[in-house]
């Protein structure tokens, strides 16, 4: 493990972003071969760095001593969303075409509003991903 790309600061604190998988193994390839992240921890749990921060995904599990009264469970509706990823890129059509030719599915494809170009994608757990690019 190369602890320079792991998620430990010195001082201060890193965010970190944690997915409950169905399977850790396929979601790691999505944020690895699609989204070009870097595995820096295998197995379960598997840290992803993506571009300046990472992504934490394992398996759902039961309570534990340090959360005595939650379960981590994988998502069941696709189309509720009470959180989501927000990559924010330097070309969106470039991003747009690369990534779907990797196999990235997507809502739809970028579209314009006042501030910015925004489209949205889903990872192989259903998880939505934002992918924006501001008008300058």
């Amino acid at each position: 493990m190369d602890m320079k790309d792991f998620p430990a600061p010195n001082e201060g604190f890193v965010v970190t972003h944690f997915l409950v998988s169905k399977n850790v193994a396929k979601a790691t390839a999505f944020y690895t071969e699609v989204l070009s992240g870097k595995a820096v921890m295998e197995g379960e749990p598997t840290i992803v760095k993506l571009a300046n921060s990472w992504v934490t995904i394992n398996v759902g599990g039961g309570p534990t001593d340090d959360k005595p009264d939650v379960t981590l469970k994988t998502r069941t509706d696709p189309n509720t969303v009470e959180m989501f990823l927000n990559i924010r890129v330097a070309d969106i059509q470039a991003c747009y075409a690369e990534w779907r030719s990797k196999g990235a599915e997507f809502i739809t494809e970028p579209k314009e509003h006042e501030r910015e170009w925004r489209c949205y994608m889903r990872d192989p757990d259903g998880y939505i991903i934002e992918v924006g690019q501001l008008k300058m």
